[in-house]
């Protein structure tokens, strides 16, 4: 039991630190290596991710989905947690979200439901946008026979969905 006296001062640490970043609703595209730590299957990917407002303590739903080089696709709905390191300039983004693969012509994951978990690294402008990078994982937990899993690398760019709609009014 030692490890939890360490494990409940360090998530109400994290609580307190969390803050969210200036701006509500995000559109963040991103664009990295798919099965990055394996030799196998390595691929290009792109995508997309909404991140809504924050709910509670810097946790926001999200949705969002990639393509990869191979024609694999994945659709995604989960939560962000936005730990400030420093307030309002850097962020770490632990995730967690549940979705719909495709294998296309790449990877086989042992099924059509993946679960993919990931940490973000993410620096604040001023301007509330965002750039950062991002490892993400996706298994299917075991729920197949099948579970070899992979590794996504990307960076990440972030705007203020208010920002674009003031670009797009112009």
């Amino acid at each position: 039991m030692p490890k939890l006296n360490y494990a409940i001062p360090a998530a109400f640490a994290a609580l307190l630190f969390s803050a969210p970043a200036l701006a509500a609703d995000y559109l963040s595209v991103n664009a990295g290596y798919y099965d990055a730590l394996r030799s196998n299957q390595k691929a290009g990917q792109f995508g997309a991710e909404y991140r809504f407002d924050t709910i509670e303590y810097g946790i926001r739903p999200i949705i969002g989905g990639f393509v990869t080089s191979k024609s694999s696709t994945y659709g995604y709905a989960g939560f962000n947690w936005d730990v400030a390191l420093l307030p309002q300039q850097l962020y770490i983004v632990p995730s967690f979200a549940v979705g719909a693969y495709g294998e296309g012509s790449g990877k086989d994951l042992g099924g059509t439901l993946e679960f993919r978990s990931g940490i973000e690294l993410d620096y604040q402008f001023r301007n509330a946008q965002q750039v950062g990078v991002a490892i993400n994982h996706l298994s299917n937990a075991g729920i197949y026979s099948h579970n070899p899993g992979e590794e996504t690398i990307m960076a990440t760019y972030s705007v203020p969905v208010s920002t674009l709609t003031r670009w797009i009014s112009r």
